[in-house]
């Protein structure tokens, strides 16, 4: 997709919550990966759209929706 905009979302969940929420954000629409990692988050996903403004909609309306998440760092990807 043309001008496509790219971030990673840096996922910080409840104990014991990571595997599940990973499978949940997994199949939300415009997310490409989403996979349970270890170290100060929980699970990292990448996840794309349309515009800059629709990814924010996705972060707040749709991955922060998903149970067992208590936090969320969203870093567009960008090319220097």
């Amino acid at each position: 997709m043309p001008d496509t905009v790219n971030a990673y979302i840096l996922i910080q969940t409840e104990v014991g919550k990571a595997a599940s929420v990973a499978q949940e954000i997994s199949e939300l629409q415009g997310v490409t990966m989403a996979e349970d990692v270890t170290g100060p988050y929980d699970v990292i996903v990448r996840a794309e759209a349309s515009s800059m403004d629709e990814l924010g909609r996705m972060v707040v309306a749709r991955v922060q929706g998903v149970a067992g998440i208590t936090r969320t760092l969203t870093c567009p990807v960008v090319h220097i």
